[in-house]
């Protein structure tokens, strides 16, 4: 149980001046840029191998501007970026915290290459659900595992400490002044050590229901595909502090994973001309509007089940992504070389199935319009041989969480700081409003 503890008579078993609550990406970043400028740090990490939301996720981290975009020919700016956050989130995300992470997006994934020796790449095969510049980076093997493989490695060469099986229990305080921390270790017994500074990078409250309950009910039986230790230890630690939280409603779901692989299908897939159908056979909404907002219409689908469509040619671009190569081995794609054959082998109905293939044909020609607002246009009509895959919606991580400000430094209700302690991550506020439809693509791993 996560609580606040008075630090009035408490006696401490080792002192550092930085302890980073997580070991994710946010808590490794921050370790690294302590090191750098020359501070004591330790990273407490609950689980036996760093991993955390990161490792689960695309592993793709929007930027702008980089040396890496201008070498493909891509203009971008950090005042850009900000428009199409705030875009997304229709005006309602935090605007200093936005121009703060969009301005030191580009300068911070230049600084992992030139002194950690991250290896990024540009996506530019196509743009994300409300981005206006190709701004995706990721490391060679795409995925978010390997990026936290790069930042585990960086964190190891630079001689940080990460303490693993470290779950922290308790924070103690003096009239808001973070003294230090109570760590359960596996043997059960209790560490405390003592800090000058305290990072909370521990992420969110997805894996706590009755929090999800409470601020997402939307969420409420959705499928998790997020980590299980996202308990919500931030917020409940920040407001026992007298901090303040913001958003607490936002998150990111997604439209598209695997059922019941529980694999995360590319979105790639819609953005290149590929669509959604429910079990009528019949599209619900417009698939380009954003994959976390799609988790929503999935979900009030019959059966909360939705099928991508999909042909060869989108076939082939997907097998690029690691996630979609995992679902295509486990048999999670299904292909035909007809429709009437496709409606066969997914039990759709076959003539609704097949009006709808002929009614984008037509959107994608021009000469029909689609009533969900999507435009067709720009992508070719599908062609045989057809694929689909079954999917259902879920809550990947949520987006609210303690107010910060620009320093990182989190906020009291009154609106002072509290003097020590800093968060980020999922366990902050984060940049894509007060729903789920202001999350633009890689807003997570933006903060």
């Amino acid at each position: 149980m996560s609580e606040v503890l008075p630090a009035t008579g408490v006696r401490f078993d080792a002192d550092m001046e930085i302890l980073i609550i997580g070991g994710g990406a946010c808590g490794l970043v921050a370790a690294l840029a302590a090191r750098e400028a020359g501070s004591d740090v330790l990273v407490l990490e609950g689980d036996s191998t760093p991993s955390g939301s990161t490792a689960l996720s695309s592993g793709f981290i929007p930027a702008a501007p980089t040396r890496f975009q201008t070498a493909r020919g891509i203009e971008d700016s950090s005042a850009l970026f900000s428009l199409d956050i705030q875009r997304k989130a229709r005006g309602r995300a935090v605007q200093a915290i936005v121009d703060t992470v969009a301005a030191a997006s580009g300068t911070t994934l230049e600084w992992l290459a030139d002194a950690h020796g991250l290896d990024w790449i540009v996506l530019d095969d196509f743009i994300y659900p409300g981005h206006s510049r190709h701004r995706m980076h990721a490391v060679p093997e795409r995925t978010g595992a390997a990026l936290m493989a790069w930042l585990l490695n960086a964190v190891e060469k630079t001689g940080v400490p990460i303490a693993t099986d470290a779950r922290v229990t308790s924070i103690y305080s003096d009239a808001g002044y973070i003294k230090g921390v109570a760590v359960a270790r596996p043997d059960e017994k209790t560490e405390r050590l003592s800090c000058r500074k305290l990072i909370l990078a521990c992420n969110g409250y997805g894996g706590n229901r009755a929090m999800v309950d409470e601020h997402i009910p939307e969420m409420s039986t959705a499928l998790y595909f997020g980590h299980a230790g996202n308990k919500g230890d931030a917020v409940n630690w920040g407001t026992a502090l007298g901090a303040a939280t913001q958003h607490l409603s936002g998150y990111q779901g997604h439209g598209s994973v695997a059922y019941p692989h529980g694999v995360l299908i590319t979105w790639a897939l819609m953005m290149e001309g590929g669509f959604q159908v429910n079990n009528y056979g019949q599209r619900f909404s417009n698939e380009h509007a954003g994959y976390s907002e799609q988790a929503v219409h999935v979900l009030a689908q019959p059966d909360r089940i939705a099928w991508n469509i999909y042909d060869a040619r989108l076939h082939e671009r997907a097998l690029a992504f690691a996630n979609y190569r995992t679902a295509s081995d486990m048999g999670a794609v299904r292909t035909a070389a007809t429709i009437g054959e496709l409606a066969a082998r997914t039990d759709l109905p076959a003539d609704a199935l097949a009006k709808t293939v002929s009614e984008t044909t037509a959107m994608a020609s021009g000469m029909q319009e689609d009533h969900f607002g999507r435009d067709f246009t720009a992508r070719p009509a599908l062609a045989p041989p057809y694929c689909a895959v079954k999917v259902t919606g879920a809550l990947f991580h949520t987006q609210g969480g303690l107010l910060i400000d620009e320093t990182a430094r989190v906020l009291r209700l009154d609106g002072g700081r509290l003097p020590n302690l800093f968060a980020g991550g999922g366990a902050a506020c984060g940049v894509s409003g007060p729903t789920c439809s202001g999350y633009l693509s890689g807003n997570g791993l933006l903060t």
